[in-house]
């Protein structure tokens, strides 16, 4: 048995009932935390949950969060607002008082298994924003299972209208949109592509009468290509056009690439998806190790380094923060990170730090379920930009990073939720059959302008919404509480 001494160093990794002894969770056992409490919760109905979006809607906070589709061994979660059993899809949530969320409407998606079915990605603009908007609106962007795109009104969060579909796809994923000029970046399975997955870019200014720009991916992923296929598609995030650049992270779990892209180039260049054509608006690519992918392409630019503040050149820098998946159950790969790069020269960009959770500090690998990161918040709000960052790390929950050094990115917080009676079980084959453990499986994080961070679990365990405490409250910069 290893034995805890409560120094004030061991308090700020984690509380003595969280040590290293400590390696599956029981249903009843409070959660594990540090300069991080629990505000409110949300049971989601019980389904496995990966994209909140937070949405500031008039003078109420909604919560709108996508689904994966069911898995083998659960049925489809019971509604009880429909009396029905329904495959998952969007859950919005009322969650202006934060102590008290309110759930407000299940969304139905495509029915299917993991990835082939549910609504995972939910992303939300105002109609007073977008060019073409109606005025009055509130639009939804989310997947439909891994087939098709949709707008929804969601002006009454709790009666979506149906708006527009775009389908015919396959794999549909991890899409970013500009809410001020209506360009979406949209990841999806184009048919005719050589890769899972890759960009569609439209024009959703109206999201009532959508309009394709183009087709855009890798070198070697387009129709008709031979050869080696490059790695698949996560995600882009976009920087608008003030930004004039969008980052796109290939990989999951491997092979992972940073494409750093010219926004302009990219939109009003050849569409015809050649070879040319595909490299021309590319400034520059970070290759990583093949142990690792890019889930998350985060860029935090004109970042302030108090350490060079005295040096007459760099005294800012760009920095794009890269957060890797990890994939299998119970460490059966590479440790999935979160790193850092210095884009500031934009055609040399390296990277300059990384973080993980030590994995002794809870033996994680023991735990069950998967262990290594996954996501970060994508809120540019300026409450944490560019001085916190929010990591979601599976069974060891969300840490609160400091990184207004990111040379020297600090964890200062973290919360592991309490398991419940509906946290689904993850599994690993062994010989002669295979071994189940129940665990904690944090999947996405995201923030909203008050400070409040919203994590939400994979494994059935719902919502939960958090504040940050003590040390990592400071360095945030927000008021005590």
């Amino acid at each position: 048995m290893v034995r805890c001494v409560l120094t004030a160093a061991a308090l700020v990794l984690f509380a003595c009932s969280t040590a290293a002894e400590a390696q599956q969770q029981t249903v009843g056992a409070p959660p594990e935390a540090s300069n991080m409490k629990l505000v409110g919760s949300n049971d989601l109905q019980a389904r496995s949950a990966y994209q909140p979006t937070i949405h500031h809607q008039g003078n109420r906070w909604i919560a709108y969060i996508g689904h994966h589709g069911g898995t083998d061994d659960v049925p489809a979660p019971f509604n009880p607002m429909t009396g029905k059993a329904e495959p998952n899809g969007t859950s919005i949530v009322d969650v202006t008082d934060p102590a008290r969320p309110k759930y407000l409407r299940h969304l139905p998606g495509q029915e299917g298994k993991y990835e082939s079915g549910g609504a995972q990605m939910v992303r939300v603009c105002d109609g007073k924003a977008l060019p073409k908007g109606e005025p009055n609106a509130v639009y939804m962007l989310r997947t439909f299972g891994s087939e098709a795109h949709e707008i929804w009104n969601v002006s009454d969060p709790a009666s979506p209208v149906l708006i527009t579909r775009i389908g015919g796809l396959k794999d549909t994923h991890k899409s970013w949109w500009e809410c001020d000029t209506g360009i979406a970046y949209l990841v999806s399975g184009a048919p005719d592509w050589r890769t899972r997955r890759m960009t569609q870019i439209y024009d959703l200014s109206d999201p009532a009468r959508p309009q394709k720009i183009r087709d855009f991916g890798l070198p070697g992923q387009e129709p008709g290509s031979t050869g080696a296929v490059p790695t698949e598609l996560h995600g882009p995030i976009s920087t608008g056009p003030n930004g004039n650049r969008v980052y796109f992270g290939y990989g999951t779990d491997t092979d992972g690439l940073l494409q750093i892209v010219d926004r302009d180039k990219l939109l009003s260049g050849a569409k015809e998806p050649t070879p040319d054509n595909l490299r021309y608006p590319e400034i520059s690519r970070l290759r990583m190790s093949a142990f690792n992918g890019a889930h998350t392409t985060f860029p935090m630019l004109d970042m302030p380094i108090a350490e060079f503040a005295e040096d007459k050149d760099g005294k800012t820098r760009d920095i794009v923060m890269i957060v890797n998946e990890a994939i299998l159950n119970e460490c059966g790969e590479a440790r999935q990170m979160v790193w850092f790069a210095d884009v500031t020269t934009e055609t040399r960009p390296m990277m300059i730090s990384s973080y993980t959770v030590p994995e002794a500090s809870g033996r994680f690998c023991q735990r069950g379920g998967r262990f290594g990161a996954h996501s970060s918040n994508e809120s540019m709000a300026p409450v944490y930009y560019k001085k916190m960052a929010f990591i979601a790390f599976f069974n060891a929950g969300v840490r609160a990073l400091d990184i207004r050094d990111p040379y020297h990115p600090k964890e200062v917080g973290h919360f592991i939720p309490s398991i419940t009676a509906a946290t689904d079980k993850r599994c690993i084959p062994i010989e002669g059959g295979e071994r189940c453990k129940v665990a904690i499986q944090t999947n996405n994080v995201e923030t909203d302008d008050r400070g409040y961070i919203y994590i939400v679990d994979r494994a059935n365990t719902g919502l939960h919404i958090l504040e940050l405490t003590g040390a990592a409250r400071a360095a945030a910069g927000l008021p005590r509480n």
